[in-house]
């Protein structure tokens, strides 16, 4: 008898242990996904700021004019930044570009003084500059306004389609560690389906018997995220250590959500996987247990 519950013991060992590998692969594949799907909203949000829009200003516009139209443009609720640009150093830019000094073969500096407005993420679309661009373009002291819409317009189209793509992979992703988080914990459950059945004749509740089921599935759900927590942080840093310049767009809540994502999914699955199965054991007739 002794040694029947050894094996027994032994045989929900293994059975844990195996949960818990399957449900860290898993759920570092899904963590990945979603670190990524982050990661690129993340960087196309910097990618978007880096766009500017320029005001290109009149020559005749006084520092009194320009330093209120500076003052309006910072105030605007789409700017994040505003950079002044002076004739001297447009100049001196654009000589360092040709390689040579427009003003020498001119007389004068025929470059003009201008404003460069890096947008917020969330203003940088075709219908947010439709009423931002018309709206600065009647300023006074304004020549012209200029900004890459084409560009934008392409690299919008392109960020959606690979987020698109990438939130349905993690989808399925789910869907797919839900199955195989599923058949891994109902092995589990379903060895020990003769005791479940011991327990319901002698009058046990349905609660009572699913505690300790949904006991282990915490567990296993809480030591797997953190080992897959533990894995993908590692590649994470060792990404950031082969390119430290992916340090500025890995903040702390691309972080936060990756780690967020997977300890959720890793808990949530593995209990609400564990709560179906003990549940449909129960249901299941007396003649159906020697079935398999």
């Amino acid at each position: 008898m002794a040694h029947k519950q050894g094996q027994n013991r032994g045989r929900a060992s293994v059975n844990a242990i195996t949960s818990c590998i399957s449900t860290t692969l898993m759920l570092v594949l899904l963590g990945t996904v979603v670190f990524f799907v982050i990661f690129a909203v993340h960087f196309s949000n910097t990618l978007k700021e880096n766009f500017t829009v320029t005001l290109i200003l009149d020559d005749e516009i006084g520092k009194k004019d320009a330093f209120q139209l500076q003052s309006d443009l910072k105030s605007m609720p789409c700017a994040k930044l505003v950079t002044y640009i002076s004739k001297e150093r447009a100049l001196k830019e654009q000589s360092e570009a040709l390689q040579s000094d427009p003003s020498e073969f001119m007389g004068v500096n025929p470059m003009p003084a201008s404003f460069e407005i890096h947008l917020k993420a969330d203003y940088a679309n075709k219908d947010s500059l439709a009423h931002i661009l018309p709206a600065l373009e009647k300023r006074a002291g304004v020549l012209d306004v200029s900004y890459p819409q084409s560009l934008l317009e392409s690299l919008n189209r392109n960020i959606s389609r690979i987020s698109s793509v990438m939130l349905i992979v993690a989808l399925l992703l789910t869907i797919v560690s839900f199955v195989l988080i599923n058949n891994t914990i109902r092995l589990s459950v379903f060895s020990r389906r003769f005791l479940i059945h011991t327990m319901k004749l002698v009058g046990a509740s349905w609660g009572f018997i699913r505690k300790p089921f949904l006991i282990q599935a915490l567990g296993i759900g809480l030591v797997s995220a953190i080992l897959a927590a533990s894995v993908l942080g590692g590649g994470i840093y060792a990404l950031i250590q082969y390119e430290p310049q992916m340090r500025t767009l890995i903040t702390w809540d691309v972080w936060v959500c990756s780690f967020g994502i997977i300890f959720l999914c890793g808990i949530l699955l593995t209990l609400i996987c564990a709560y179906l199965t003990v549940n449909s054991t129960l249901r299941m007739k007396t003649s159906h247990l020697y079935r398999y």
